[in-house]
């Protein structure tokens, strides 16, 4: 299993817009993994403060992000946590994440059985800063290390969150090789315990669909 390119936020990405009014609101950054893309906001800035949209259900449809969010979660985090690699078999979540507080890096695996891009990640760097997300289909192992003290980490899921069907992957999984950039991160006790992606049963992955 090889390590996808790192994330595509580079000038030259390809990219779609949504506008409004000749603004554009909302870009669309793709990755090196084909469903998992960045998007970048526009913000409007003045002496106050500033102002954007983070989520807006016809706009995001027009950049092909059609999933219905059911559940958002919140997470504060110290510099150097690491959460993750999770995902639900029966109940697989897309999900939507940005940060609100510091910086986090965050990772999407894909372990969907049968896709030709088993087993690789790509990685976006979010930031309270930039106001970015990262939108990650179902199907593909989640996490992310805080960059940062005090990083405060927000993220809409498609499907509620089942405690039974939660799974995961080991984060440091030496066959993905995921650039943590971490030697020691902070993991609980349960995350420390995952396996290897290829000691996961194949009953306990999900299932690629050729698009």
């Amino acid at each position: 299993m090889t390590a996808a390119r790192p994330p595509a936020d580079t000038a030259d990405s390809p990219a779609a817009q949504v506008s409004f009014r000749g603004s554009a609101l909302l870009e669309r950054l793709e990755t090196s993994l084909p469903g998992v893309c960045e998007l970048r906001p526009n913000i409007f800035r003045d002496p106050r403060g500033f102002f954007l949209e983070t989520y807006h259900q016809r706009r995001f449809a027009e950049i092909g992000i059609h999933d219905s969010f059911v559940q958002d979660n919140f997470s504060f985090s110290s510099k150097g946590t690491l959460r993750g690699l999770h995902y639900q078999v029966n109940h697989a979540q897309a999900k939507l994440c940005r940060v609100v507080g510091g910086e986090a890096l965050d990772v999407a695996v894909d372990i969907r059985l049968g896709s030709p891009h088993f087993g690789k990640w790509t990685s976006v760097i979010l930031s309270a800063k930039e106001q970015n997300q990262i939108y990650i289909p179902a199907g593909f192992a989640h996490g992310f290390l805080a960059l940062t003290d005090d990083v405060q980490f927000l993220y809409k899921c498609s499907d509620f969150y089942y405690p039974d069907d939660e799974r995961g992957i080991l984060w440091n999984d030496s066959d993905l090789a995921i650039a943590w950039n971490i030697a020691s991160p902070l993991v609980s006790e349960k995350d420390a315990r995952l396996c290897r992606l290829k000691d996961v049963p194949g009953e306990f992955l999900p299932r690629y669909t050729a698009p």
